[in-house]
């Protein structure tokens, strides 16, 4: 499995910004899948999860959405009313979708198996 994430840049606080983050190398809606942020000198933290027949979404950061299209194995986050505090490096991350119990665990990065490279959103004021 491979992860593209893609549509980061530098953006206005109060802007709006769409990721996306392109599968490869499986079957996709078997993977629920997950974005996440790294803020520079910060942990990584959960953006949210959305399951693999998209019908379900954990833990989505508001005012985020995420959404996925199983015909294009492309998944997406879209970012509303940014602030600088947004901003960070932006990874998407696939888990096979398998009865997970807590879904708390969907916030924890060992939940998930593959991980893209990482896009960077910068929000200035």
């Amino acid at each position: 499995v491979q992860l593209q994430a893609s549509g980061g840049g530098p953006v206005q606080a109060g802007d709006s910004l769409r990721l996306s983050c392109r599968f490869s190398g499986g079957t996709f809606s078997n993977y629920d899948m997950a974005w996440f942020r790294q803020a520079q000198g910060k942990e990584r933290e959960h953006v949210g999860t959305i399951s693999g027949n998209g019908e379900s979404t954990y833990y989505v950061h508001y005012p985020f959405d995420i959404s996925r299209d199983n015909a294009k194995n492309t998944m997406f986050l879209q970012m509303n009313e940014l602030k600088p505090e947004d901003t960070a490096v932006y990874y998407c991350a696939a888990r096979l979708s398998i009865f997970v119990g807590d879904y708390g665990r969907l916030k924890k990065e060992n939940e998930y198996e593959h991980w893209g490279q990482g896009t960077q959103v910068t929000v200035s004021s």
